[in-house]
């Protein structure tokens, strides 16, 4: 055996979401600022994502948490999440694996009954307490960052369904938020395939004509997913986020649930102190608290805490035999769509 690259993960689901954490075989990623090294990722080399995001080393789910020197000081690790389709700024499933990892394995020392472990993004800082006992992380609770929308009640005419009203939103990526009753499907697994190629398509549709601004910082830029919601007769929301190149999150969705809370404010429907159950596809939750109001750039926006739970099942170390003909990987329509 012989190998020209390695990588070392940490392997953790949240909620049923994996968030594949690299602990080893990456020194940094070029950039002053974490927003630079997002740009780099996904503008000038993309290598690092697309050999581990695509098969054999990986397939349609799941995402690999890239842990860095952080760029703020007052931040202990610079954090960004390697995806099937780019590199993304936020994730709050990905920032709760990476909690779980960084803690359970001693990479930061681990303190009863919290530890605070504060991440550096593209979006902005994020502080992550972790509730311990025993060793173990049994929650972690995220302070994300300012969550606004952008334009509310936005439509895209669509063939099938019609008018389709969303909410364009920043949560720590854009999201358009769309009611699922909208087109037609409850969010229940048996429906996970239809969602998923829906969300997509949708999100496609609209990115073409919604560039999805962002007011300070250009490498937030563009519409990332398309959630569906749908209120729960217990007064949860249930949720669905869809990722390209066609899955369901099996998360409720950190940065989703974020996004969903300003939503909520700009309507009037929720004030500081609070709190949402979003529930995912498979019925896992996360407790999404609204605690003040803030702004960005012209946007009223609202600080949230997302609360949820990971759990490692594995530990991984990746190689590149220097004579894999397929360095990058490779997808095939079969698992991945068209």
């Amino acid at each position: 055996m012989r190998f020209s690259r390695t990588i070392q993960t940490i392997d953790v689901h949240c909620e049923g979401e994996i968030g594949r954490v690299i602990t080893g075989g990456v020194l940094n990623i070029p950039g002053a600022t974490m927003a630079g090294k997002l740009d780099h990722l996904n503008r000038i080399d993309d290598s690092l994502r697309r050999w581990l995001c695509s098969e054999p080393r990986s397939g349609p789910a799941g995402s690999f948490c890239l842990l860095t020197p952080a760029c703020d000081p007052a931040a202990d690790v610079g954090f960004i999440v390697l995806q099937p389709d780019q590199a993304h700024a936020m994730s709050g499933s990905n920032a709760m694996c990476a909690t779980t990892a960084l803690l359970e394995t001693g990479m930061l020392p681990m303190v009863e009954p919290e530890s605070v472990v504060t991440f550096d993004t593209a979006a902005g800082l994020v502080r992550a307490t972790a509730t311990c006992q025993g060793g173990k992380v049994v929650k972690v609770t995220l302070d994300m960052p300012p969550a606004f929308v952008a334009k509310p009640g936005a439509v895209i005419d669509t063939p099938e369904w019609g008018a389709v009203p969303y909410d364009l939103c920043f949560g720590g990526v854009f999201y358009a938020l769309i009611d699922a009753d909208r087109i037609g499907l409850a969010i229940a697994p048996e429906n996970a395939r239809q969602l998923a190629t829906i969300g997509v398509d949708l999100r496609n549709r609209i990115a073409e004509v919604e560039p999805a601004l962002h007011p300070t910082t250009p490498a937030l830029n563009g519409l990332s997913y398309v959630m569906f919601r749908a209120e729960e007769p217990d007064g949860a929301l249930r949720t669905c986020t869809t990722l390209r190149p066609g899955r369901a999150d099996r998360s409720p969705c950190g940065t989703g649930s974020n996004s969903n809370m300003a939503t909520r404010h700009a309507r009037g429907l929720a004030k500081p102190g609070d709190k949402v159950i979003s529930r995912s596809i498979i019925g896992g939750e996360f407790v999404t608290e609204f605690v003040e109001e803030t702004r960005v750039g012209p946007y009223k926006a609202t600080r949230n805490r997302v609360s949820g739970q990971g759990w490692i099942y594995g530990i991984s170390q990746i190689g590149l035999d220097p004579t894999d003909p397929f360095p990058l990987g490779f997808t095939l329509s079969d698992t991945w769509g068209g």
